[in-house]
């Protein structure tokens, strides 16, 4: 049995590169090409397309949302012990409840 080496038939087939858009992808990349648009400025002109389908608007505004609004920074740490305090308020409300 034949170990290592190239093996026939293994790998990506022949003209299926990942890199290369489908037909209908190449045809927009040269249309906003010849108008000069930026990425972002064709995802909003999609976006804001009455005309457009829906479903493809709506995959537009996801698309260019991280690059129009910034994204949330996660809270301080400084919460976990404001909730500790609030418990521990709690605690004290029913201790004094019960006595």
């Amino acid at each position: 049995m034949p170990r290592g080496g190239t093996r026939p038939g293994a790998g990506r087939p022949k003209g299926s590169s990942k890199g290369v858009p489908k037909k209908q992808g190449r045809e927009q990349i040269a249309l906003a090409r010849a108008k000069g648009l930026t990425p972002l400025e064709y995802m909003l002109s999609v976006m804001n397309n009455e005309a457009e389908d829906p479903a493809r608007r709506d995959r537009m505004a996801q698309a260019a949302a991280p690059y129009v609004h910034a994204k949330l920074a996660p809270k301080a740490a400084d919460t976990d012990d404001k909730r500790i305090g609030e418990q521990k308020t709690a605690e004290a409300e029913w201790n004094d409840l019960l006595n």
